[in-house]
């Protein structure tokens, strides 16, 4: 049996919804097959199996979700959300009575934690309103630690691993047609006919020997079928460091070939930056002009540079952005007399390009140098040969013939930006903000604009943990804006029930009496269709601004703001709130990056559980843009163990480094840009809240890439390596 094969090959009376299952679970190979591995283990007997719930019991049980649905009771039509429960000792029914948006909440074959009490009797129990959460990857905890003191795993504290069973049994992520029991039989013939031990180790013998961890084939064992609980840590461990190192090894390998290519010479001159830097309409923080001096330093090089600068909401990023592209956008090409350096800024959203483009104009007025700005929708120059203090607007033909003529040094736009069509003349600095909205495909298509590879720089107002940003981020250099401008005060958060809701109105009652204006947030754009009884039921924007019209602030005037308007209409309604015309924007999280308007200072946060972390963050962040006191309330609809443990971290955090931590440590990090989008196992992220594993996996990756540049000794390690940068969705 060759671990290569399709699996088909080997298990010849698989059924058509087998295969289908398998191809959902991406399982092709035996390879595959092997990679997949348990999310948790049951122990032979242990109470909290189906087969052991009894009528009347309070239970803790772990399994697959099957066939959520929603149906009326026969005599009073009331709603009941009803979905199947299933493990590998059997399924029970769970019912919400009343509670008919649970079953939107769920999918079929998701992995769940269920507590609550059975009802019912005989063959008829089901779980009656139970309450349910993502099932943990590893509620034992039992790979915390790469480097735990003499390799001992942290179990609970009222449980030693001499109290378990010996027998384990796993339990695997599955599809409908395919169950944890059909996986476990298929690894069993793959154990016997010994594929597991032809699977060449991409980790080096003499690493594994240092890290004292498993070789390959016995991590497979161990991790399938282990006698104890021991034995499953120590190859997760194994496996945790094996993709963290290969994604290291990707990460190491490209930025050395980009720290072999040449760049454009930057011309830095400091006193001229200082004077501009002087010129902004604030003073610069120590950290900015930290950050700025960074790059200015990176600019004196011959190389790229490759950079990212994270800081938190609010924390100034565009003015170090505009401070640097200053000093290329004043330098003269190599042997020229005349002309300069040019300056791409990509921008997730219209309406941040837009801004940006705003906030350049006003910095660059008074030192004549040209912006553009180029989205899906239009093409504007500042100055306009008319009036020098407008921008004007041009042909995307036209436009595109000025940049590639070198005309217009500093260009800001969205996705158009790296056009085909759109090209430059000295293209020697690229600026990504919110890098984490960008695929590595895009900042390959922005870096190829110019002859010779441009200084990097991405950006993040997303707060990255250090592991996360070491692991994920391993090929720039890292720069953080820590600080935030002189007489910023903090945002006032309240999380609040539905009952109390008008505190938050009477608050924005008193704001709008002084003359600041207010953000109204909505999870949807149009109420639900009723016809459709799984649709997700939350407030939407076009009723809830209609409601607050009609019976809360009937004398203000309300402005709406979603994805699906025009682009002019976007611009109109923004237009129109920056200038204080609208006191009240209700609107999506089409907000949430970048929208910048200083007099808004209190913010509603309506189905506030249904957002991320990071996003409820970067939404609180809209109304920290003046030393006005500003204010955050959080308008949950359900007040669960987990929402209220969210909400609780949400309100307390005091930065968004702080809620990161936070976030990583709660939840693996699956709310901060990084989890399934990224290609990333559970078992990895898991790992990346141990530093001392990022950090060894890291140096252990740089010092076989100094050696082995292109792993001609290490062909395994090629395979895995490409398998990750496949994978992995980085950037």
């Amino acid at each position: 049996m060759n671990p290569e094969d399709i699996i088909e090959k080997h298990f010849t009376r698989l059924k058509s919804e087998q295969k289908r299952a398998l191809h959902k679970l991406g399982i092709r190979t035996i390879r595959d097959l092997l990679y997949h591995f348990p999310s948790r283990y049951e122990h032979a007997g242990q109470t909290g199996t189906i087969a052991g719930a009894s009528a009347g019991a309070e239970v803790i049980l772990y399994g697959t979700v099957r066939k959520p649905e929603i149906r009326k009771t026969w005599k009073s039509r009331r709603p009941v959300a009803e979905a199947w429960l299933e493990d590998a000792s059997g399924k029970i029914k769970m019912m919400w009575f009343s509670q008919p948006y649970i079953a939107k909440t769920l999918h079929d074959g998701m992995s769940a934690k269920v507590s609550g009490r059975v009802a019912g009797m005989g063959a008829k129990v089901y779980l009656a309103n139970p309450s349910i959460g993502k099932s943990p990857v590893n509620p034992y905890e039992i790979h915390s630690s790469l480097f735990g003191e003499h390799g001992k795993v942290r179990l609970s504290q009222t449980m030693g691993e001499s109290d378990f069973p010996k027998e384990l049994c796993s339990i695997y992520p599955e599809s409908r047609g395919v169950s944890s029991l059909w996986l476990l039989y298929a690894l069993k013939k793959v154990f016997e006919a010994q594929a597991h031990e032809r699977l060449k180790d991409p980790i080096p013998p003499e690493i594994l020997a240092r890290y004292n961890l498993p070789t390959l084939s016995s991590a497979f064992v161990f991790i399938h079928t282990p006698k104890k609980l021991s034995d499953a840590t120590v190859a997760r461990k194994r496996f945790a460091f094996e993709e963290v190192f290969a994604l290291q090894i990707v990460m190491q390998q490209r930025r050395r070939v980009l720290l072999t290519k040449e760049a454009l010479p930057v011309v830095v001159d400091r006193s001229k930056l200082a004077d501009f830097v002087a010129s902004f309409p604030f003073p610069a923080t120590k950290a900015q002009m930290n950050a700025i001096d960074v790059i200015a330093s990176d600019f004196e090089k011959t190389r790229p540079m490759l950079r990212l600068l994270e800081g938190d909401v609010g924390s100034g990023k565009t003015a170090v952005a505009a401070a640097t592209a200053y000093l290329v956008a004043t330098s003269l090409p190599k042997g020229r007399v005349a002309g300069t350096l040019q300056v791409a800024y990509l921008c997730p959203t219209e309406i941040l390009a837009k801004q940006h483009f705003s906030t350049f104009v006003s910095y660059f007025r008074g030192h004549h140098i040209p912006v553009g700005l180029i989205t899906g929708n239009e093409c504007r120059k500042f100055p306009s040969r008319v009036r020098y203090e407008e921008s004007v607007k041009l042909s995307k033909v036209a436009f595109k013939k000025m940049v590639a003529n070198g005309e217009i040094p500093i260009v800001i736009g969205t996705h158009a930006l790296i056009e085909k069509s759109l090209s430059f003349k000295y293209f020697a600095y690229a600026i990504i903000d919110e890098q984490h909205r960008f695929g590595t495909m895009h900042r390959q298509k922005l870096a190829t604009k110019g002859n010779i590879a441009p200084h990097l720089l991405s950006m993040t107002a997303t707060p990255i943990p250090r592991t996360l940003a070491l692991a994920l981020y391993g090929d720039l250099d890292l720069t953080l804006l820590d600080e935030m401008p002189a007489g910023r005060k903090s945002i006032l958060t309240r999380v609040l029930a539905p009952e109390r809701r008008e505190d938050a109105y009477e608050r924005v009652r008193v704001e709008l009496a002084l003359g600041h204006q207010a953000y109204v947030i909505c999870p949807r754009i149009d109420e639900p269709d009723p016809a459709k009884e799984l649709a997700l039921i939350a407030k939407s924007v076009k009723a809830e601004a209609a409601r607050l019209k009609k019976e809360v602030f009937p004398n203000t005037t309300i402005g709406i703001l979603h994805s699906k308007m025009k682009p002019s209409e976007k611009e109109g309604v923004m237009k129109k709130f920056e200038d204080g015309d609208t006191n009240i924007l209700v609107a999506t999280s089409v907000v949430e990056v970048g929208v910048n308007v200083p007099n808004a200072t209190i913010i509603l946060i309506e189905g506030a559980e249904r957002f991320g972390l990071a996003q409820l963050h970067q939404l609180r962040g809209r109304v920290i843009r003046s030393t006005h006191q500003s204010y955050c309330f959080a308008l949950p609809e359900s007040f669960g163990e987990i929402t209220r443990e969210r909400m609780r971290a949400f309100a307390s955090a005091k930065n968004g480094f702080e809620l990161a931590e936070y976030d990583l440590a709660l939840r693996g990090a699956g709310e901060l840009g990084v989890g399934k989008q990224w290609g990333v196992s559970d078992i990895a992220m898991e790992a990346l809240k141990n530093i001392k594993l990022v950090e060894a996996a890291r140096a252990e990756a740089a010092n076989l890439v100094a050696a082995d540049p292109d792993l001609k000794n290490h062909p395994a390690l090629t395979l895995r390596a490409a398998t990750t940068d496949k994978e992995m969705h980085l950037e």
